[in-house]
């Protein structure tokens, strides 16, 4: 059902996804999809959460397969964003796409795009703060997200080999920087 929901809400969004067609597209039981997710906003919550999940454990892999070397893992995962940027059927970041659609500052969306958005900077701003050896991590951190959301928007619009393109080779100029102890 997660996938399904996480490819058409991906797609179209999450307004143009009604759940008879989740139920339709699946073969799961209607009654079956409603007991795992009695509405459709916690089936967004789940689709969310899986996602960052997934996006997270991507950077904790990236971080033990560069151990003692936080400039490397940074450069892996720009690597791996710049690689998403160009990935087919590219639409944005699935945060944004699903969270704009909502007023609600404290639907299930928009709180599971914060808090995605909190955990990300968070493991940036660790690893930032050991290639930085503390001096400038904070603020390295918040660049490197500031310029992976810049990334994504520009990329869902003007492509990767745009602004987007520039903005990562900046990212990684940053994390050069932090390297070489600048």
């Amino acid at each position: 059902m997660l996938d399904t929901a996480a490819r058409l809400f991906y797609e179209r969004g999450v307004h143009e996804v009604g759940m008879d067609e989740l139920v339709r597209e699946t073969g799961v039981g209607k009654a079956t999809v409603y007991r795992l997710f009695p509405t459709k906003d916690a089936l967004i919550a789940a689709y969310l959460g899986r996602l960052s999940s997934q996006i997270l454990a991507g950077i904790d892999e990236e971080v033990a397969a560069h151990p003692g070397d936080p400039c490397g893992a940074l450069d892996a995962v720009l690597d791996a964003i710049a690689g998403d940027l160009r990935r087919p059927g590219f639409r944005g970041c699935a945060f944004n796409n699903a969270s704009i659609e909502f007023d609600d500052p404290e639907h299930p969306a928009r709180a599971a795009a914060r808090a995605h958005r909190a955990a990300l900077h968070d493991r940036l701003v660790a690893l930032a703060t050991a290639a930085a050896r503390r001096r400038r991590g904070r603020q390295l951190g918040a660049q490197l997200a500031t310029l992976i959301d810049g990334a994504y928007t520009s990329a869902a619009h003007l492509g990767a080999d745009g602004p987007a393109r520039a903005g990562l080779a900046l990212a990684h100029r940053l994390v050069d920087d932090a390297r070489d102890g600048a």
